[in-house]
């Protein structure tokens, strides 16, 4: 039997969340599916997080990921865009965890080196590399779904080494390793 595994790859926002998701086939990558969620025609930041968790859940149930890889929040200027961003993820995060996925998180520029060999590349050399990278035909209007597959390719090409990132198996782990952001 081959050694398979699924990866769901996820650009966390509050206007648009995009994804991807890639099989890993004996060591091999083939792209499966990119998209986004289309969240600015909603005014309710409550409502936009209610259908990421339910959009994710739903990603979760029908392509039955492994693993999960996240972009981490950049840390911008604007502190209550920020707030909202981290909503996301978080939610996008509490979706993986309630069917005990693992999730690892990778900062913007961590993704953008592992595609593209560049920290401080563009969405669309990001976007190109991964066409070349998987064999896409064409790549979509928004870029937001490709960031999301570059999340998911940023964990393939990490698999195995030790990385500088967050990774969470759980609640448990999650807890263990954020210890200083329970309340008692």
């Amino acid at each position: 039997m081959a050694n398979e595994r699924i990866i769901l790859g996820i650009d966390p926002g509050t206007t648009i969340m995009g994804f991807g998701l890639i099989k890993i086939v004996n060591k091999k990558m083939e792209f499966l599916q990119l998209n986004e969620l289309q969240l600015s025609k909603y005014d309710n930041h409550y409502q936009k997080l209610k259908i990421i968790f339910e959009r994710t859940i739903e990603l979760i149930d029908t392509h039955n990921p492994d693993e999960i890889a996240i972009e981490a929040p950049f840390f911008g200027k604007n502190v209550q865009s920020m707030l909202k961003l981290g909503r996301a993820q978080g939610v996008a995060m509490a979706a993986g965890l309630s069917r005990d996925i693992p999730i690892t998180e990778y900062e913007p520029k961590k993704i953008k080196m592992a595609i593209t060999g560049n920290g401080n590349a563009s969405k669309e050399q990001v976007a190109k590399m991964l066409q070349q990278l998987l064999g896409l035909k064409e790549l979509p209007k928004n870029l937001d779904s490709t960031d999301g597959l570059a999340a998911a390719v940023c964990h393939f090409f990490n698999s195995g080494k030790v990385v500088g990132t967050k990774s969470y198996t759980g609640w448990d782990a999650f807890v263990k390793q954020n210890e200083e952001r329970v309340k008692k």
